[in-house]
Formats: C-alpha cells, structure tokens, sequence
C-alpha cells in the first residue's frame, strides 16, 4: 500500500475553515493519500501579539511536510502585520507562483467561452520586496529588485510548465521601453532561455498592450510570464475574466517547499452562513495532488468538479437563472462533488493529467553566474530641499566636486533639470546629483566616493541617500534618466 504524503493544513479565517472543511471532504472522499497536520495562523495569532501571523512551532510542521494548504486569512488593519503570504513564500523559497485561469462556459458567466490561459508570476522579487523608504517631506519611494538567477528560474519554470503539461505557447510580458535595466534583464534572460525549448513557441508583449490583448482575446495567449507585480495584478484581472476570482486556486512552487491556496481573499462578511464557493481552494488542493504524485486523484475530483458545475449545481455567487439548476451553499456543495467522484464531465473537457508521474517536475535552477570586472563612474546624490532651484542647487553644489569629477546633471522625479532645463517642469524637494568621472571613460575608486559625499555634505545641503553608478565589463549599470 502507498504511503500516505504528510500535508500541512490552515483553515484560515472569515470563510476559510468552511472553505477548507468543504476541500477536505471532497479529498477524503476521491480517496487523496495524505495525512493532515493542522497549524493555527492569520488573525488570532497576529492578534496575539505574533507580527507575522504564524507562530514558530508551525513552522516545524512546515519543514516535515514541505506542503502547505491553505486557506485566506484576514490581516489586521493598521500597521506592524507582515504580510503572511509574502512571508511564506520568501521564507520558503516559492519562487514561481502559478494560476491557471479557465472560463467553463456556458455555466458560468464570462464574455470568453474558451479563455484557458496560465500565468507563471515571479514570487520573491520586484517591488514585493517591500523595501520603501521616505527620502523626503514629499517624497517616498520603493525598490524594484530584479535578479538574474531570480528571473532565470521563473522563466526556465514557465517553459518546464508548458512542456509538462502540453502547452503551446510561453509568452513575457515586462515594461523594458521604460525599466531597461530591471524589466530589460527580464526579458533578456527570456530571450536567452527561449532557444533551449524548440518544441514551444515563444514572444513578447510590452504589459499594457499586452494586458489590453489579454482583456480583449485571451484565447491568444497560453502561459503568461512575468514579474511579480505585473503577474499579481494580471492573474486577477485573468480569473475574473474567466468568469470569477472565486474560481481560481493557486500554487506557489520552490526547490524544496510548495503551498496551496485560492486566489481570493477571507470575506469576513461571509464567514459562518455556509454560502462560500470553495471551487478556488478546492482547485488548489488539486494542484496540490499534481503535485505531491497523486495525479490519478487529482483527476477524479477535478472531473467531479467540473461534472457538478455543468449540472448545475452552484453557490450563490455563479448562480444565474436558467443556467443553474440549484443553489447550494458550501457543504451541499461539497457533498455534490464528493457524490461524483468517478464521474466526468460531459459538455465541459474532461483534465486529464498524467498519471504515470509520480512526482512534480522537477523545479529549475539558475545558472551559475560569472564575476565580471566591476568600475565605478561616479554617484548619484540625493539631497532634499523645498526652497531651491536647479539652477541656485548646482552653483552651491559643484565647486565640491573635487579633481577629476564634475558634476553632469540634476534631475528631478527621473527629469533632468540641469544644465538646461525647462522652466515650467513640476518639481518637488527631492533632487538626484549626478557626479562622475571626467574622462568619459573614467574611473573613481571608492574612497573618492566617501570624500566626494563629504564635501558636498560641507556645502550645508542635506543629502538624503546616494547610488553608485558601475559598470560590469564596460556595460553601463544604470539608467540615463537623469538626462545626460
């Protein structure tokens, strides 16, 4: 007899134990081999005075199983309260973040009938670092961290996904006509790994117009990778253009760990009237099934799902008149489909997964990265200041300079306003000084750095942080937004 997997389970808050209740009947009933460890987290232990909203004991169950199904949880208002989520996926290495995104038409309502895209999202970097700063009176601002071995493994797990599981198409969407730097190495990196999978076509959008298509045709597109931002908010817009957020699970896939969810969140209002959908949740317990090599039964409840909502059988929130034949609330619901397993669908497409895999696919790595000679240009300073002008900022700043630097620009919000600027550009207190080398193709050491902050802080402004400007093996590391 096959062992039985070792998962470990939260029932969340709001409508998250019925929800997962629901999920763990319908798994027990397709005959799921698993053995559930239950932890407590989100609200009660954030309220207990645990910022992170897990306790450290639950994180021994975690490190055991290596699988974690979860339900929403509410995060207090206010601030001081981590970002659960957040920090699960950085704490456990969940670097691809997956959400398939399918209409079943005509039992629930969308204006896609045949959308079934997949959105592979970047988990651990991009602005979801959270590393923000307030540099001045009027101004804030956050940090957007784009990695190569980061980039490389989500967009290798991207093509891995669509072989695994027969898709056509991988398609990046990235905004590198402005970011080139962050978003350009997203996509750079997606062209150098596209070559290696000959079988599956790739192309590239930048991510308003490819959101505009994605909204309009998704029937275009196949497995969507992005970075984190983009892929966060475009996953929703995709699962509720399918037909409903509500429908839509979720996994999170690292090297060693993996954890399970729907994409929605605890609707506290909701909580204890036995009316929640667990499609989502249930949906990511499936992938979840996929994962951990119980295919087989991963496609007896999905089939099951799928034959309950073409008979039917829906909670409030899909129901409509003339489509639905009943409305149910979250256990009846779950009792439908658990009565189905071993039936499939026969209007919608049956899944069928690959029963002989008896585990996941193996999780990329990244490729070695080689140590390039490194120079230093010059710094960019940022000094706050209300009061004055580009203009009266360079004649007190650029006698500081020192031999063999000179002051090039001052920019304002990205927008260079000297030398030569325009008069009736918007500013605020925040103002970047860029200094380099003179010789074009100069050098400054690090030391010439110290001493150059030095003496512009004798100038008496008030410098808030500064940037260096490199270059890895003559390729310029920073942008020219300063208007250079």
């Amino acid at each position: 007899m096959a062992q039985n997997t070792p998962i470990t389970v939260a029932h969340g808050d709001g409508i998250g134990p019925e929800i997962m209740d629901a999920t763990l009947h319908i798994l027990k009933e397709a005959g799921a081999r698993i053995d559930v460890d239950t932890i407590e987290i989100g609200e009660k232990v954030y309220l207990s005075g645990n910022s992170a909203g897990i306790a450290p004991e639950a994180w021994d169950s975690l490190r055991n199983s290596r699988v974690f199904l979860k339900a929403p949880i509410t995060t207090p208002q206010g601030g001081g309260y981590k970002s659960l989520n957040v920090t699960a996926r950085k704490m456990l290495g969940l670097y691809a973040n997956i959400r398939p995104c399918v209409s079943y038409h005509p039992y629930v309502d969308t204006k896609h009938p045949v959308m079934d895209v997949v959105i592979v999202r970047e988990n651990e970097e991009d602005t979801y670092g959270g590393i923000e700063h307030r540099l001045t009176d009027q101004v804030t601002q956050c940090l957007k961290l784009i990695s190569r071995p980061g980039s490389e493994k989500i967009v290798r797990y991207a093509f891995e996904y669509a072989r695994a599981y027969k898709r056509k198409k991988v398609t990046c969407f990235v905004k590198d006509n402005i970011m080139k730097l962050t978003d350009g190495l997203f996509h750079k990196i997606f062209e150098e790994v596209a070559p290696e999978y000959p079988d599956i076509e790739a192309d590239h959008w930048i991510v308003d117009i490819g959101a505009a298509k994605l909204a309009d045709t998704p029937e275009n597109f196949d497995v969507l990778v992005m970075p984190n931002l983009y892929g966060d908010v475009l996953s929703d817009v995709a699962a509720q253009i399918a037909g409903s957020v509500g429908l839509a699970g979720s996994a999170n896939i690292g090297e060693k760990y993996a954890m399970f969810e729907a994409i929605h969140g605890s609707a506290p209002r909701r909580a204890g009237q036995n009316l929640a959908n667990p499609s989502g949740l249930l949906l990511g317990a499936v992938q979840m099934l996929v994962h951990i090599g119980q295919a087989d039964v991963a496609q007896l409840v999905h089939n099951a799902w799928l034959r309950t909502l073409e008979e039917g059988i829906h909670t409030y929130d899909i129901f409509t008149e003339g489509v639905s034949t009943q409305k149910v609330g979250t256990r009846e619901f779950a009792n439908a489909v658990a009565a189905r397993v071993g039936k499939v669908p026969e209007k919608l497409k049956a899944v069928q997964y690959d029963t002989t895999r008896k585990e996941a696919f193996k999780a990329p790595t990244a490729s070695p990265v080689a140590v390039g000679k490194r120079q230093l240009d010059g710094i960019d300073i940022f000094i706050q200041d209300a009061t004055t002008t580009a203009d009266a900022l360079a004649a007190k700043i650029k006698d500081a300079a020192g031999e063999g630097i000179k002051l090039v620009a001052i920019a304002n919000r990205g927008t260079k306003v000297w030398p030569n600027g325009f008069e009736d550009t918007t500013t605020v207190d925040s103002w970047v000084a860029r200094f380099q080398a003179i010789d074009q193709d100069g050098e400054i050491s690090q030391q010439d750095a110290i001493d150059l902050l030095q003496r512009v802080s004798n100038t008496g402004v008030l410098i808030t942080k500064f940037e260096s400007l490199l270059r890895f093996d003559g390729e310029r590391g920073y942008s020219l937004s300063q208007g250079q």
